[in-house]
């Protein structure tokens, strides 16, 4: 395969998980709550997002940096709006009319 395709789906992931992760988070601000989303499940993401950074060992690749600690990075931002209910009552459910 060809440098030029290697360096293309090197890019491929750098941009499409950021882009994938802010349009979640978008969704929440535009929202103003984070209703049905999985506080765990975006942890998760964070996790191997950074487990991935590590083991590609390529630590100064500007598309490493961006697209997996970047993405991380807002991916704890999820998780900790989720954890903090951003935007929902604080009433329990059942007790929500």
């Amino acid at each position: 395969m060809s440098q030029f395709w290697i360096d293309l789906c090197g890019w491929l992931p750098a941009l499409i998980i950021p882009i994938a992760t802010i349009i979640q988070l978008s969704a929440i601000l535009r929202q103003r709550s984070t209703a049905g989303v999985s506080a765990l499940t975006w942890f998760l993401f964070g996790v191997a997002n950074i487990g991935l950074y590590v083991y590609t060992e390529k630590y100064t690749d500007i598309q490493a940096i961006a697209g997996l600690l970047g993405s991380a990075m807002l991916d704890f931002v999820i998780t900790g709006l989720a954890i903090g209910r951003y935007g929902q009552s604080s009433e329990p459910l059942s007790e929500q009319a």
